[in-house]
């Protein structure tokens, strides 16, 4: 695109003007304003009455062969200051019966009011100039619609894609280069997007300047209403707010923000689509928060934008997993998002619950008074979890539980660690007898053995330890694995594990003796026994 155009403001500058033939072809001299060049050219105005201020709007390129000017230095002075005064974006005069030089009280009032000043040194039609500079005023202003129209696409894209919200506004936020806020109508922050990896933080941003301007946001802002309701109605579902914190926030982001607030509208019109996406704002920060992208230092203050105050005691992370994906039933994360808040409502901690949709994950951090209250807090928490998880249908009678890891209680450094630490943990818990809740520090073998999941050594040293069992148990009955699995759990106690089978004694003795010659080796042996365990938890990770 050609760089005289002001795409911002759809228009055309001062200097790009005087590059079109028509005021080339007129021997142009800048007297003054030469440095306010970069104006924007809204409109081509020509005439030649003393009184043509009272005419214009601002924004103008006045073209005149100085009639209207005065031959009095005073009236010319008062010319110049009404016109700067108006906001007009020139002013050229034509030199020639009028005037062979303009006038220094023309030129000086001019040079003191900012206002750019052009003579030109021949004549030229003025009706070719005003038909040039109108071409590509008209064609600026379609250059800006198809840029707008262009983001608009891909809004629409983003969304066809399975992006949501996040995306649409991740969308606006790099076109614009500024990050870009979606609040509720009362000003309550719902999502923030970035501009990008290298960019500010945006909700640093919003900390430090739209939480402490409400009334009065900076100067530069532009919010653009996103409608609710039926047509006419005149109701506001939520604002979006673009910050100039990289750059000006100029018309085509206006045009493109209005035209994403249409299909922000018609998303947000599904059921309970702000408490999801302010679960997403949460989540996306507490994983951003887990995986070392925000400072400890940092992280307090982006808490708080999100609604988080725990108070001075430590910090306990929770992640729990939804192993089935997504609920069947209408309104998926929405329902899940604002039934979990309602079950977490009653556990008597602050709560900071998030979503993650991509890793079928819900991230949490809570505020104890001190850390004796890990376990009481952390059944509360497990209770919560599992039952909004049930009301909001993602338990079907087939599907598996959901897992719920609790980590270790700290400060934001360690609750850093530990979110990553309870993402995996949760992940690697999948398979392993139900509980309430696992406690990550328990499952640190199971991890381990999940993170070397990929490694043909892993499946070999499964293979070596209990293929035969498994090749045994795919031939024949009664099934050894399972015996050997409770035999171990606990910890070689016949008695008990007799009682948990429902076999006589027995019966147990031969299953035992059957196992230690399938795999010629000694159940009393406690490295056999190790290493049984180890196999049996590592075959869950293995094709």
């Amino acid at each position: 695109m050609d760089s005289g155009y002001d795409t911002g403001g759809a228009g055309i500058t001062v200097q790009a003007a005087l590059q079109l033939p028509g005021l080339r072809g007129g021997l142009p001299e800048v007297l003054a304003g030469a440095d306010r060049l970069d104006r924007t050219v809204r409109w081509v105005h020509a005439g030649e009455v003393p009184n043509i201020a009272s005419l214009l709007k601002g924004g103008e390129l006045l073209l005149t062969t100085g009639y209207g000017l005065g031959t009095r230095p005073a009236d010319q002075r008062a010319f110049v200051r009404t016109l700067a005064e108006r906001g007009i974006a020139a002013l050229v005069v034509e030199l020639g019966t009028r005037f062979t030089r303009l006038p220094a009280a023309l030129v000086d009032t001019a040079r003191a009011a900012g206002l750019p000043l052009v003579q030109l040194h021949r004549e030229v039609p003025f009706v070719t100039v005003t038909e040039e500079i109108h071409t590509e005023i008209v064609n600026g202003h379609y250059a800006l619609l198809q840029r707008a129209e262009e983001v608009h696409r891909r809004c629409t894209q983003a969304l066809l894609d399975g992006g949501g919200v996040p995306r649409v506004l991740g969308v606006l936020a790099e076109f614009g280069g500024n990050p870009v806020f979606l609040e509720a109508a009362d000003g309550r922050l719902l999502y923030a997007a970035g501009a990008g990896a290298a960019a500010a933080d945006p909700l640093q941003v919003w900390e430090g300047l739209r939480c402490r301007q409400r009334d009065e946001p900076p100067a530069g802002t532009t919010i653009v209403d996103v409608p609710g309701g039926g047509p006419g109605t005149g109701s506001v579902r939520a604002r979006l707010v673009l910050l100039p914190v990289n750059a000006p926030v100029d018309a085509v982001h206006r045009i493109a923000a209005e035209r994403a607030a249409g299909i922000l509208a018609v998303v947000l019109m599904q059921a309970r689509q702000e408490e999801e996406l302010a679960a997403r704002g949460r989540g996306d920060f507490l994983t951003d928060l887990a995986e070392g992208r925000v400072e400890a230092a940092d992280a307090p203050a982006r808490a708080r934008v999100l609604g988080f105050r725990p108070g001075g005691g430590p910090l306990l992370p929770v992640v729990m997993r939804l192993a089935d994906g997504p609920s069947p039933t209408g309104g998926g994360w929405a329902v899940l998002a604002r039934v979990l808040a309602e079950e977490l409502a009653s556990v008597g901690v602050p709560v900071l619950l998030g979503v993650r949709p991509v890793e079928g994950r819900v991230p949490l951090l809570l505020g104890l008074r001190s850390e004796t209250e890990r376990e009481t807090v952390a059944d509360r928490v497990a209770g919560a979890l599992r039952a909004g998880a049930e009301r909001a249908g993602r338990r079907r009678p087939d599907a598996r539980p959901p897992v719920v890891v609790v980590g270790v209680p700290g400060g934001w450094t360690a609750a850093s660690a530990g979110l990553r630490h309870a993402a995996e943990t949760a992940t690697a818990a999948e398979g392993l007898p139900e509980r309430p809740w696992y406690d990550a520090r328990r499952l640190d073998i199971d991890l381990l053995l999940w993170r070397l999941r990929d490694h043909p050594d892993l499946a070999a040293f499964v293979d070596r330890a209990i293929g035969p069992l498994h090749e045994h148990d795919r031939r024949s009955k009664p099934p050894l694995l399972p015996t050997l699995e409770t035999y171990l759990a606990h910890a070689g106690r016949k008695a008990e594990t007799a009682r948990e089978l429902h076999l006589n004694r027995q019966t147990l003795y031969n299953r035992l003796a059957r196992i230690e010659e399938l795999l010629g080796t000694d159940l009393d042996d406690p490295q056999t026994v190790l290493t049984l365990g180890l196999a049996l938890r590592a075959r869950r990770h293995v094709p």
